[in-house]
């Protein structure tokens, strides 16, 4: 299963606007992308529930991982809009 470990780029994390751009992003790509931090077990990042939960902040470094046909171009999508300051 290919991952990628990629730096949240928004000031205040996955919190709000952010997220919902994240969840969407997701939502977009023809694998289910899941998402982690830390110690803490990967979620399916289709869901803004799950994403809020995981608590990350600005700055921090998070995991998404993907399987299946595309899963290569669904995680590249997601690195780059996770690496983007999307408080603006």
């Amino acid at each position: 299963m290919p991952a990628r470990e990629v730096v949240v780029g928004s000031r205040i994390g996955l919190h709000g606007r952010p997220a919902a751009i994240v969840v969407k992003t997701a939502q977009a790509q023809p694998v289910t992308v899941r998402i982690s931090i830390a110690e803490k077990p990967p979620v399916d990042a289709r869901s803004i529930i799950a994403v809020l939960a995981l608590g990350a902040h600005g700055g921090d470094t998070v995991t998404i991982s993907a399987d299946g046909d595309g899963a290569d171009a669904a995680l590249d999508a997601m690195a780059e809009v996770l690496a983007k300051d999307l408080d603006a």
